[in-house]
């Protein structure tokens, strides 16, 4: 046995996990290069070399359940985390002029693969799961969970940072007559989003949080704090304490980590969410001091395994209608990431918050809704 595969196998051996094992999250190496590459460079290493090939596994998820239950993710670092790290703490990778980045690198990739993936509605946040057996359901359940936990009313102007593709506004309003500005920094979310949402009191705006004017009688915003990144927490924050009155609430639904972080996995900051950063318990709570008061804190991370299952069954039954538009190697990417963020939700190491927030604290208290 070569140093370099011995090397990696003690290391993985710390997460029950073999090279060429007989179990379903042992990998099986193809390619000696594996080694070096996953030894010198971490987990971009790691996604990189499977998406080149160089090693499978037959359960992905439960591959990194067990690596990142073993924390081995923190005990094995390459040079290049550093440089990272100084890159995000000297500067601001979300700052405005970069605000269009993620859109144009994730959510611009093809409203066909989103279609392929994920539920009737395009819902690309996580789904409530508490009474449902399918993710149409599922996803229905959780944009009525929303809708209920900040008491929509008839005639109630809404914002909805981070739209996406109109799910939530279109829900909103039809079920509740309610009218719903989205901002998204997706061109491609938006047409669809404009298009799903014709004939309903619903805007679609293509444009930074930063930018939005007027006030609104409740705010929501599902799955894009994850990219406003630290050094925009407090001045986030501060947007949707000026648009909302004295007597609005504000949800706010996001992954969370269990440490406050500065940077993103690699793998994922290059090939997923550029300038992705999961915010922790306790720098939402610095970026809402003195602004809002926390009414409510709802933790459901392991119903996101289960929607990523759905979608990566989603997106493998349906590879066949857009294979010819995304190569193999795309296809391993994608699979690699689903299937890896399955497996965080899974150790508990990522998390799945929904936190209400008012600005003045609601007379008698607020009542939990689950």
């Amino acid at each position: 046995m070569s140093s370099l595969k011995e090397s990696a196998s003690q290391i993985f051996s710390l997460a029950d996990i073999q090279i060429n094992g007989t179990r379903p999250w042992d990998i099986q190496v193809h390619d000696d290069s594996f080694y070096a590459r996953v030894l010198s460079q971490g987990s971009l290493g790691l996604g990189e070399s499977y998406m080149d090939s160089l090693w499978d596994c037959k359960k992905l998820d439960e591959f990194f359940t067990k690596l990142l239950s073993s924390e081995l993710d923190t005990k094995v670092k390459p040079m290049g985390f550093l440089i990272d790290y100084l890159k995000a703490t000297l500067f601001n990778p979300q700052r405005k002029s970069r605000a269009f980045n993620i859109g144009q690198k994730h959510y611009d990739l093809g409203n066909d693969l989103y279609q392929a993936m994920l539920d009737k509605r395009l819902v690309y946040t996580c789904a409530y799961w508490k009474n449902a057996k399918t993710l149409d359901a599922a996803q229905e359940a959780k944009l009525d969970l929303v809708c209920k936990k900040i008491g929509l009313k008839k005639g109630m102007r809404v914002l909805d940072i981070g739209c996406g593709w109109g799910s939530f506004a279109k829900f909103a309003a039809q079920k509740y007559n309610v009218h719903v500005t989205g901002l998204t920094v997706s061109a491609e979310q938006q047409k669809l989003a404009q298009d799903s949402c014709s004939g309903l009191p619903v805007d679609i705006l293509l444009q930074d949080y930063r930018d939005v004017q007027g006030t609104f009688d409740r705010i929501i915003s599902l799955g894009m704090f994850e990219h406003v990144g630290p050094k925009n927490y407090r001045s986030y924050m501060e947007v949707a304490h000026r648009c909302l009155p004295d007597d609005g609430l504000f949800l706010l639904h996001t992954i969370g980590g269990n440490h406050s972080i500065q940077t993103m996995d690699p793998w994922f900051d290059k090939y997923i969410f550029p300038d992705a950063v999961l915010p922790s318990i306790a720098q939402i709570a610095t970026s809402i001091e003195g602004l809002f008061v926390m009414e409510d804190w709802h933790s459901f991370g392991p119903d996101y395994d289960k929607t990523l299952l759905a979608w990566y069954r989603n997106f493998t039954k349906n590879w066949p209608k857009i294979s010819s538009k995304y190569d193999e190697r795309f296809k391993r990417m994608w699979n690699y990431y689903l299937l890896c963020s399955a497996g965080a939700f899974r150790a508990r190491k990522n998390q799945l918050w929904q936190i209400v927030l008012s600005k003045k604290g609601i007379s008698g208290g607020y009542q939990s809704i689950r």
